[in-house]
């Protein structure tokens, strides 16, 4: 189909130019010049546009003069650090065969390392005539430059000073998830002009008092640069969340508070002073473009064919296995190449430490399918520098077969979804989830105990950021999304949550009080069960979004972190802390093998008893029943611990869990080589200090809807 060219500015000025290197990817400052380096199998022609330093004023077009192996290439020797620029990339117009080449848009390079500027919304962004007759079978001939954000060179330079990168193991990572704008906008001691950036996430009292969680690492939400939709601009909302990429080498501009590159790898060295590793949530599944009727931004018009999976038979439409409109192929090396270059790019440039793969299950899809053998797998597997990180799946999207919870290979931990719903339902006071439980207490080994792999795999959370807070959790039947504006439509309906007796906020004292405890059971779930746990970022104070589970397009004080502090609050806090600290302080908590229920004869112990309330081993017919709600899990400290045949000498502690409405009297059990109990915790009592010695055979009053945790104490010599 054949398309007038683009309309070229006036020249000002003649650059000189010469052929460059196809290799690195991007534009890439070398001390003399830059190299400008694009992939397209399909172009024609591919022309670089340079900007003034705002990025409003075009000066000029330069045709990149090499093809390589289908790579566009050509070298500024009088290009600096801090030029602006994008591409027009020819080549034919032809939706019906998956071509959308339209040179009148300037398009994002997808290895751009920064961007200025902002988006904004036009009917020049789109490739073909809103409102035609043929829809996007038309073509537009209006430029978009003045409308889409601009590209910037950067000099990588950084000094990192001295300290030496560490690794936390991963039987002593705690994630903390957080959204980078929402936990400092509210936090007083960071200063206004900082609030949301990557400086506010510096600020000594915030990351004190992460640190002082005991958490090990921090989980933030994309930080990719992303993209506003239009509709929620319209409603005057944002893509609060950043799920919305367009540039995978690019932090978002918003979050710069000075526009330099540099302030990330700032925030980086700070929380590495801080002992804290950083794990990115990044979104690699899709891009901002949407569907056939978007917008022409970046890849669309760079190679549409290449970059997006198309429908088979309808090479005008997309597969949309992400729910957004498009999804990108990484059956393509390039388009694999593109996504690990990026990865490789945070973990070595910026020294990020891990990521956690939004909708992982479409990076691994073939047509026919999820497959573990798929590309992306394999090279981060192999990769050494991808496979020393810590690679966290989401196992699940809308796609066929989508759902592959304990389906990813050896090296990958995931998200566990059964942990968070069989969880909240026991506590809930649900029937039937004796059995349940008692699977994800011990980090899920039905699911993740093959191949070698370890506990670790079973990232357990009882709440993220997609969802009910913690405190939210214990205090609505329903979600109360209509601050969203979609009439309460959106958002999960299974939310397993309980308001006991009021829906949302209550002065009831009685009220309050059982939902604090029903707070300090799920937590103390959470960190005393097998697995990497992970903590929703405000939940260690019950902070609450007022029922809104889907904060998606809350940039405001619902979405942000409020760190006003009540009497309640301060008590779980501190409460929370004190989990943690019995969590490192007993290794049985976190072993590095599963606990399987065998007896060992060679040793003679047994790594984890369940008990029923009369103190004797579960019985078929107890974990078969319905109305059961009281058991206990003895986790022995002389079971194995490694591989290598020898007793371990882990201190052995009992975790009592009651759901039911009314107390059970538990009888504590005899074990050999101890001579009694001594009560840690008692989410009943959360004032409780003093170790309490019970002696073999008691009978102990578990309060209601509460846990326990005892330690077995030695037998006199």
């Amino acid at each position: 189909m054949s398309r007038p060219r683009a309309h070229a500015p006036q020249i000002v000025r003649h650059s000189r130019v010469s052929e460059g290197h196809p290799f690195p990817l991007g534009a890439t400052w070398d001390g003399l010049g830059v190299n400008f380096s694009l992939f397209s199998a399909h172009a024609t022609r591919v022309e670089l546009c340079l900007f003034d330093t705002t990025g409003e004023t075009e000066l000029e077009r330069i045709d990149l003069p090499e093809y390589t192996d289908e790579i566009w290439h050509g070298y500024l020797p009088d290009a600096h650090p801090g030029q602006v620029y994008g591409y027009r990339v020819h080549g034919p117009y032809e939706p019906d065969a998956g071509h959308r080449f339209n040179p009148n848009k300037l398009l994002i390079d997808p290895y751009a390392k920064q961007l200025v500027g902002r988006l904004r919304w036009s009917e020049s962004l789109f490739g073909y005539v809103i409102g035609s007759k043929d829809a996007d079978l038309s073509f537009d001939e209006r430029d978009s430059a003045a409308f889409v954000p601009k590209c910037r060179v950067i000099d990588p330079a950084f000094t990192w000073g001295a300290q030496q990168r560490f690794r936390t193991p991963w039987d002593s990572t705690l994630i903390y998830e957080a959204h980078l704008r929402g936990i400092s906008m509210r936090h007083p001691a960071v200063p206004e002009s900082l609030r949301g950036t990557f400086a506010g996430l510096m600020n000594a009292e915030l990351l004190q008092h992460i640190r002082s969680l005991g958490v090990s690492a921090i989980e933030l939400l994309p930080v990719h640069a992303f993209l506003n939709d239009k509709h929620l601009l319209e409603k005057g909302m944002n893509n609060y969340w950043g799920y919305n990429s367009i540039a995978f080498f690019a932090p978002h501009p918003a979050y710069l508070a000075g526009g330099q590159v540099n302030e990330f790898k700032e925030m980086v060295a700070h929380l590495h002073d801080a002992g804290l590793e950083l794990i990115l949530d990044v979104v690699y599944n899709h891009t901002a473009e949407g569907n056939e009727l978007g917008p022409t931004l970046s890849m669309r018009g760079i190679d549409n064919a290449t970059y997006y999976r198309l429908v088979p038979g309808n090479r005008r439409c997309y597969i949309n296995d992400s729910g957004t409109g498009n999804t990108l192929d990484l059956s393509h090396p390039c388009v694999l190449q593109m996504v690990t270059d990026s990865l490789r790019y945070w973990a070595s440039e910026m020294r990020v430490d891990g990521f956690r793969f939004d909708l992982a299950t479409i990076l691994a899809r073939h047509a026919h399918g999820y497959e573990e053998r798929h590309g992306f797998l394999v090279a981060c597997r192999q990769d050494p520098v991808l496979s020393r990180l810590k690679l966290i799946a989401e196992p699940w999207d809308c796609g066929p077969g989508g759902y592959q919870v304990g389906g990813f290979p050896p090296g990958w931990a995931e998200w566990n979804d059964r942990f968070r719903n069989t969880v909240r339902a026991f506590w809930r006071g649900d029937g039937g989830q004796m059995a349940k439980l008692a699977k994800r207490l011990t980090a899920s080994g039905d699911l993740f105990n093959q191949r070698g792999r370890r506990p670790f795999a079973s990232v357990n959370f009882i709440t993220a950021h997609d969802g009910f807070t913690l405190r939210d959790l214990v205090s609505y039947d329903h979600k109360h999304n209509e601050a969203n504006g979609e009439d309460n439509r959106d958002g999960s309906d299974h939310n397993l949550s309980w308001n006991h007796g009021c829906e949302g906020p209550t002065d009831d004292p009685e009220i309050r009080a059982l939902r604090l405890r029903q707070m300090r059971n799920l937590l103390a779930t959470l960190l005393f069960s097998q697995g990497t746990p992970m903590l929703l970022a405000g939940d260690e104070f019950s902070r609450t979004q007022h029922g809104n589970n889907n904060i998606y397009c809350q940039d405001n004080e619902i979405g942000w972190v409020d760190w006003s502090l009540d009497e309640e609050g301060r008590s779980l806090l501190e409460f929370t802390r004190r989990l943690v600290s019995l969590r490192r302080a007993y290794p049985i908590m976190r072993r590095s093998r599963f606990l399987v229920g065998l007896y060992n004869e060679e040793l003679g112990v047994k790594d984890v008893t369940w008990l029923a309330p009369d103190g004797a081993e579960m019985t078929e017919e107890q974990w078969l029943d319905d109305h059961a709600r009281c058991m206990g899990m003895l986790m022995d400290g002389r079971a194995q611990p490694t591989g290598i045949r020898r007793s371990g000498a882990d201190a052995t502690l009992l975790l009592l869990v009651n759901a039911h409405h009314e107390a059970v009297n538990f009888r504590l059990p005899e074990v050999a080589q101890g001579s009694g109990w001594a009560c840690l915790l008692d989410t009943d009592r959360p004032d409780l200090r003093a170790l309490e010695a019970h002696a073999f055979g008691a009978e102990y009053a578990v309060a209601s809807r509460s846990l326990l945790l005892f330690e077995l104490q030695a037998a006199n010599p």
